[in-house]
């Protein structure tokens, strides 16, 4: 059964992304990624929280941030990627801010 809070947050998602070129989503880790030309963006968890792509470059000024904190799996930690806490992003202007921070580092990407 899909959470409800993962459900709303992927509505705030889409809502700020809207359509574009490029743009899609695709089942991955228990929930829904968002990408952008194949590259995973964000990621809506069941908690409420964010995974968010911000690079290796971007990873310790995203960790000085409250709520921020190692994206880990299992026993992995993900390099480049930051677990925003829910209470994090109850504003839309956070969220909007940790979206645009992601698709900034995605566009630095090649396409897939």
């Amino acid at each position: 059964m899909v959470s409800s809070l993962l459900i709303d947050l992927a509505d705030r998602i889409r809502a700020h992304l809207g359509e574009g070129p490029g743009l899609a989503e695709k089942k991955m880790f228990g929930s829904i990624a968002f990408m952008r030309d194949g590259n995973m963006v964000v990621a809506p968890m069941k908690s409420g929280d964010l995974m968010v792509r911000v690079g290796r470059a971007g990873q310790d000024e995203a960790l000085a941030r409250p709520g921020v904190r190692l994206m880990t799996m299992g026993d992995k930690t993900m390099s480049g990627f930051v677990m925003v806490d829910a209470e994090a992003i109850e504003d839309e202007a956070a969220l909007a801010d940790w979206i645009d921070r992601a698709l900034a580092f995605v566009a630095t990407l090649p396409a897939k």
